[in-house]
């Protein structure tokens, strides 16, 4: 689609539909952007904009201007918005078509794309399949899910380039011609259903990072996931397995603390003991990055390097410091219940855990099930306090404190832990309500145990 000249609306003024906007104004089209959200400043949203691009744009904001369906082009949605918004069922109704950010920039952009969804280990695994290709291609981007909008680098890609994407159930939710060379989903566990609404639902927006994929390309799938690996039976793409429990035939698996990646015959790629990242979760991240690498035919020697060399995500079982004998630890990407459980499956100390924050219409049985008698002190606040708390007693766990703040929180912690306790700050929720996003919650943790 060629787009001088032509309306467009792009949905949503975060980060993505800011960029997204850019881009447009930059290939000639005629952009309004439009949010819900009457209390935002339109003003420094154009700005914003503006100051991306040459052009002008529309900041329309509140009730949608049905008034604009008749000249409409094209609707590029923000992965934050729902798509089952009556003013997205309009424009549907309309005909106009629907793209997500996702599909505007793989439009416009050049190169191959390397693609990773998955419920948790995204960002450990997209940040560490970009380290890899940097060392293997200079014209490599790591874009997506993972904070920097693919739309940002479009114009910077060349026929060469490798664009590493992080990729949502909300952004896949919008694709129609994105096809990575290589995609991977390292596993599908129960999460925002608020937005999707059944597991099904969810499930579908995960499988749609393949529906474009050819025989020509390759899916990485998790063999002990049972939804990954049905799903395998069904994929046009040559798929990769890997696994953390059993060997594979062919695939990538983990034995006796060795990860062996076989194809035709085996071959050691390093042991676990010489990665610095920790626990089980993080062994099954390198392997499908291991994966999606050597799909590529990333030579064996620069994976390895560069997965020695790799340390770990900020915000995922960070350490941040010791403190008076107390270990303190930054996980607050542990959005949901299944990764907040790797959290406390990695910690080896008596734990005093934060958690709750936004309700996600998730449940916590099977986190609070996942204690194992490590947690001392269960710290709750947020939305989901309550509910937690009450599923806590439900199940026999009864050391838990409500508190108000997240200072409160913390506080609570740092007075009752004792050295050699440590102090985990995976919260299983979202952060919206309290902070803008897990960075700021996380952010704010290491900032008061660092004043300590």
């Amino acid at each position: 689609m060629k787009f001088k000249d032509k309306k467009v609306l792009v949905f949503g003024s975060g980060i993505s539909g800011v960029s997204a906007a850019a881009l447009l104004l930059q290939e000639g089209a005629e952009v309004v952007l439009y949010d819900g959200n009457d209390r935002l400043d339109a003003a420094g949203i154009k700005e914003q904009i503006e100051g991306q691009a040459k052009g002008s744009v529309s900041v329309v904001l509140g009730a949608f201007p049905e008034a604009l369906l008749s000249e409409l082009s094209l609707v590029v949605m923000s992965p934050g918005v729902p798509t089952d918004l009556p003013s997205v069922n309009q424009m549907r109704d309309a005909g106009i078509p629907i793209w997500g950010e996702i599909e505007l920039a793989y439009v416009l952009g050049k190169g191959d794309v390397l693609a990773i969804t998955g419920t948790n280990g995204k960002t450990t695994t997209t940040a560490l399949l970009g380290a890899i290709m940097k060392n293997f291609r200079e014209s490599t981007f790591v874009v997506g899910n993972i904070g920097n909008p693919y739309t940002s680098v479009v114009r910077e890609t060349k026929d060469d380039s490798v664009i590493v994407a992080e990729m949502s159930s909300f952004q896949l939710e919008t694709i129609h011609t994105f096809c990575p060379k290589v995609s991977a989903i390292l596993n599908i566990t129960p999460d925002h259903l608020n937005r999707h609404h059944t597991m099904e639902a969810y499930i579908e927006a995960k499988e749609q990072i393949a529906k474009n994929q050819t025989e020509e390309d390759v899916c990485v799938l998790n063999y002990e996931d049972d939804v990954t690996r049905k799903f395998g039976e069904r994929v046009k793409a040559q798929v990769i397995y890997f696994s953390s429990r059993r060997r594979l035939e062919k695939g990538i698996y983990l034995e006796d603390g060795n990860i062996i990646y076989c194809r035709e015959n085996p071959e050691k790629v390093c042991h676990v003991d010489e990665l610095k990242l920790l626990g089980m979760h993080n062994y099954e991240n390198v392997m499908a990055a291991v994966a999606m690498a050597a799909a590529y035919h990333v030579p064996m020697e620069i994976i390895r390097k560069t997965i020695r060399e790799f340390t770990a995500v900020e915000h995922r079982i960070e350490f941040v410091a010791e403190k008076n004998g107390v270990a303190y630890y930054n996980d607050s990407k542990g959005t949901n219940p299944d990764a907040a459980i790797k959290g406390i499956q990695a910690m080896n100390r008596p734990t005093f855990l934060i958690g709750g924050g936004y309700d996600k219409d998730s449940s916590y049985d099977e986190w609070i099930q996942s204690f194992d008698g490590k947690v001392k002190k269960l710290v709750l606040l947020g939305a989901t306090k309550e509910k937690i708390n009450e599923t806590a007693k439900r199940l026999g766990f009864t050391d838990t404190i409500l508190a108000d703040t997240f200072e409160e929180a913390v506080n609570i912690c740092v007075e009752q832990a004792e050295p050699g306790d440590a102090v985990l700050l995976s919260p299983a929720c979202a952060s919206w309500g309290m902070f803008k996003n897990y960075e700021e919650r996380g952010d704010k943790f290491k900032e008061l145990v660092n004043q300590l």
